[in-house]
């Protein structure tokens, strides 16, 4: 694809959401729902499983219970009549997703009895490394974030890293990944990005299309986003409070 060319030839993403479909299964226990249902709610836990963690442990709970407790989580969320607690006129899967797990930390677990049935450890039905989750966690700010802030911080971190992650995709699928390098300086707020002037000879291009390059880069962020964000949303007129509430909560 020319570097000029129309960012509109992107693909273009569906109307329906994850959060819609999985509102649609109701009351329905995860195991008894559709398989669109169950898959687009096992997309969504993936990207909050680190948020969740994060907030178990800054909840008090030592590493290994915060494991235990977090894969417990979500076996119950996707196996279990878990879906009816959804409240359509909230409409935010973190929210949702962070109320349960208070009620869950809150109820009748008996981690002795759940040893006894299967030696401590039960297997988390999405990829997570606990071990690299913990290495992160010790890098996490002091005690002053709150378990609740820290959830928000880390929810509005790990999704700007997956928006990041598919605009590199998509310019790498392209043929751009030099393009994609060169620029990204742009999007993360680089104090130390270079000069236009620079990139456009690095690139072999005018400086006024290094500028074109850059605010389409950003149009596609911003894009992106917003589908990232739809994604977990009742309604678009959530949309920008969303976006509103994540860079308040980087910032935070």
């Amino acid at each position: 694809m020319p570097e000029d060319a129309d960012q509109s030839a992107f693909p273009r993403r569906f109307v329906t959401t994850r959060w819609s479909v999985v509102l649609a299964a109701g009351g329905e226990p995860c195991a008894a729902a559709g398989t669109a249902a169950r898959e687009a709610l096992a997309v969504l836990c993936q990207t909050y499983w680190y948020p969740l963690y994060a907030y178990v442990r800054r909840r008090g709970h030592d590493a290994e219970e915060a494991r235990d407790l977090t894969q417990s989580f979500f076996v119950r969320l996707l196996e279990k009549n878990t879906l009816g607690a959804a409240d359509p006129e909230r409409g935010r899967f973190r929210s949702f997703l962070l109320t349960s797990l208070k009620n869950f930390l809150v109820s009748e677990w008996d981690r002795t009895s759940a040893k006894k049935r299967g030696g401590g450890r039960v297997v988390l039905p999405l990829a997570a490394d606990f071990d690299s989750a913990e290495r992160l966690y010790g890098r996490e700010p002091p005690d002053t974030l709150t378990p609740e802030r820290l959830y928000e911080r880390r929810w509005a971190l790990t999704l700007l890293d997956a928006v990041l992650r598919d605009l590199q995709n998509q310019y790498t699928a392209g043929g751009r990944a030099k393009l994609f390098e060169h620029l990204k300086p742009y999007l993360t707020g680089d104090a130390h990005a270079p000069p236009q002037s620079q990139i456009a000879s690095a690139l072999g291009i005018t400086e006024g299309a290094a500028q074109v390059a850059i605010h389409r880069l950003r149009k596609r962020y911003r894009e992106l986003l917003r589908g990232h964000i739809e994604q977990t949303v009742e309604s678009p007129e959530q949309v920008e409070d969303e976006i509103r509430d994540l860079f308040r909560a980087v910032r935070g």
